[in-house]
């Protein structure tokens, strides 16, 4: 606000407007500056791979995309509900790009996003377990609005993996959103997971209330370069 009176000072015609006039300006325009700060902040602590937002999604190439979807996701409602979003395709289709636009719309509209690699995930858990910041991790974890967990299923999950990983959706299971991508279909999770009683927990936690996009073509970075 300081900022912005000294604006109004080296401005002559700001004496034309009334002294409520003046002060109203002087608000809007700290309300604006708290909100950009607190957008910053949000987008800084997402981590998210990628600079995407829904406004630049290419829609042009063939790969199956849903933009009747993707406009009724733009809206956020699905984190209000605590939905899920299951995003598959070959590589290079764009499931991280697409991913980390909808963490940045969530980062838009108020809420938490965290984006995470599973497998780097998946090794830093035991050392947290080993520093003694496990549960500190797991509490971040459970309370983002929006978890990112960018490729699934690139290999077989561990024992400990398997419950580490349940551990962790069962915290956001009905108040958090999770988005998942994966070059593997969904019908072959279950295998990868591994243990068929932890692969039903886990897998129940994500596919009943879940949007499924699943992307097709060849991969656009080969487009690119093309």
């Amino acid at each position: 606000m300081s900022h912005a009176l000294e604006e109004q000072i080296q401005c002559p015609e700001i004496t034309e407007l009334s002294f409520e006039e003046r002060l109203g300006l002087l608000v809007d325009r700290e309300i604006t500056e708290r909100d950009n700060r607190r957008l910053t902040n949000r987008l800084r602590q997402a981590k998210l791979k990628q600079q995407a937002c829904l406004e630049d999604i290419d829609y042009q190439a063939n790969r199956g995309l849903d933009k009747t979807l993707l406009l009724k996701l733009s809206d956020c409602q699905w984190v209000k509900k605590s939905l899920n979003i299951l995003i598959t395709g070959p590589t290079g289709v764009g499931k991280s790009w697409i991913a980390c636009a909808l963490a940045q719309k969530v980062c838009r509209e108020g809420y938490t996003a965290w984006y995470q690699r599973l497998p780097r995930l998946l090794q830093e858990l035991p050392l947290a377990k080993g520093d003694g910041s496990y549960s500190k991790l797991l509490a971040r974890l459970g309370k983002t609005d929006v978890l990112v967990l960018d490729d699934w299923g690139l290999s077989k999950l561990t024992a400990e993996q398997r419950r580490d990983l349940l551990e962790i959706l069962e915290d956001r299971h009905g108040s958090r959103s999770t988005i998942i991508t994966s070059q593997l279909p969904l019908d072959q999770w279950h295998a990868i997971i591994g243990d068929a009683t932890l692969a039903d927990a886990i897998m129940d936690r994500l596919i009943h209330n879940a949007y499924k996009i699943n992307l097709r073509g060849e991969s656009m970075r080969k487009n690119n370069q093309n």
